[in-house]
């Protein structure tokens, strides 16, 4: 259980890291690639408003701007230099959708073929802006038709990449470390948890066998009075309760022991098909005389490994469960089944009000101690231990166990490992 509760822990705290740094990093690059899609906007609506060329650009007179919006160029980043350093050709367009003039001066890894055929595509996409391959293109309207500037952006894309490449490289690095300091440190972390819930199995078990001994004491006084006085009402109720309390003693006694087993897997393979239809056939003769409906769909040839004891335990708690609360149309059925890896059993029962299990219930059902209808239990004489019993060994054995609604009744599904076995 504390090894189960340090994993927990440790890929909690490691997700929450991961979420931090998904955020962090995914910001990050997310701001950059908006800061550099709007600098290439920029510099394209720079061109495309200055006819393909890069205007005049004087600090020292106000009249002669670079840009109307020359505040956000410098945000931007763009300067006088950026003349020199800007890849970029124009294609211009008549009213009829011919290219009639190219301008490739200012770029050289495209020939005058190459940039017709892009200046082509971005006429065919039909849209004023977009990227083809590794260039942005900006269309806009001129008094001779249109203007198509194209701005090769493999520079700034490839800075880019290297940022998202380099975040995401000490992202990971620092998720590593986090995680190998998470794992050293997590054992602290749980250690009070742990000295908790040692200190309670030790209550259990340490109260649990103190209580046998004065309850045998009882247990040999009834038996003289029984015999001195003979039988009578009074003696038969402390023999009743005496056999209660040793169920219930006997019921913490298997709860703590489960709570200390290893949670490795059992290495036996056994028959479960066999085992399910061996404690299921005495039930018959339950069903009959209670006049419930008990039905079996047995797959034949289902195998499990794990410990046999404990299992069968967990399959006669659940029959027993079902009998005690059959109600409404009086059905009780046992279904066993292969699905994938695992072998699913499910036992089920009609209850007289089905809506009364809510979620609240539904999630309490194997807390210890725990009964929904507290009259109902003392009648069939339950602790609300047998439900927790039978949690504790399908985990013990790698399993699992829910409680569902279903067609008028309350279902209980059991997975255990699947393992082959001889037919």
């Amino acid at each position: 259980m504390i090894k189960k509760l340090q994993r927990k822990f440790i890929v909690i705290a490691t997700l929450s890291v991961f979420a931090v740094m998904l955020v962090i990093v995914g910001g990050i690059n997310l701001a950059n690639l908006y800061s550099t899609n709007r600098q290439i906007d920029l510099l394209l609506a720079l061109l495309a408003d200055n006819e393909g060329r890069f205007p005049p650009y004087d600090f020292d007179d106000d009249d002669d701007k670079l840009y109307p919006n020359e505040a956000a160029l410098r945000l931007a980043g763009l300067s006088e230099e950026s003349r020199f350093m800007t890849r970029y050709f124009v294609a211009r367009v008549d009213f009829q959708g011919k290219i009639f003039q190219l301008d490739t001066s200012h770029i050289a890894a495209l020939s005058s073929s190459g940039a017709q055929k892009l200046a082509q595509k971005a006429l065919a996409n039909e849209r004023s802006s977009g990227y083809i391959d590794v260039y942005k293109y900006l269309v806009t309207g001129k008094p001779y038709g249109k203007l198509i500037v194209f701005l090769d952006c493999r520079e700034r894309l490839a800075a880019v990449g290297r940022v998202l490449g380099a975040s995401l490289a000490i992202g990971i690095s620092g998720l590593a470390v986090v995680f190998l300091l998470i794992s050293v440190f997590s054992s602290r972390v749980v250690k009070p948890v742990a000295e908790s819930i040692e200190k309670q199995r030790r209550f259990i078990t340490d109260a649990s066998h103190e209580l046998k001994t004065p309850l045998a004491i009882v247990a040999a006084n009834v038996e003289v009075l029984t015999y001195t006085y003979g039988d009578s009402e009074w003696t038969k109720s402390i023999k009743n309760q005496i056999k209660r309390l040793g169920e219930l003693i006997d019921d913490l006694l298997v709860l703590s022991r489960l709570d200390e087993q290893n949670q490795s897997m059992p290495g036996k393979v056994f028959s479960l098909s066999l085992l399910a239809e061996e404690i299921a056939e005495p039930y018959r003769a339950v069903a009959l005389a209670k006049g419930l409906n008990f039905e079996l769909y047995i797959s034949p040839k289902i195998g499990c490994r794990g410990d046999e004891a404990g299992i069968r335990r967990l399959v006669s708690a659940l029959l027993d469960n079902a009998f005690k609360y059959a109600g409404g149309e009086r059905r009780v059925s046992v279904k066993l089944a292969k699905r994938g890896r695992w072998a699913v059993l499910e036992v089920f029962n009609t209850v007289d009000e089905p809506g009364s299990f809510n979620d609240e219930e539904l999630g309490r059902i194997f807390d210890r101690f725990y009964r929904s209808d507290l009259s109902r239990a003392r009648e069939t004489g339950g602790y609300g231990l047998g439900l927790s019993i039978a949690k504790s060994i399908a985990e013990s054995n790698r399993g699992t166990i829910a409680a569902k609604r279903r067609d008028g009744g309350l279902a209980f599904v059991v997975t255990l490992p699947f393992a082959s076995v001889q037919p």
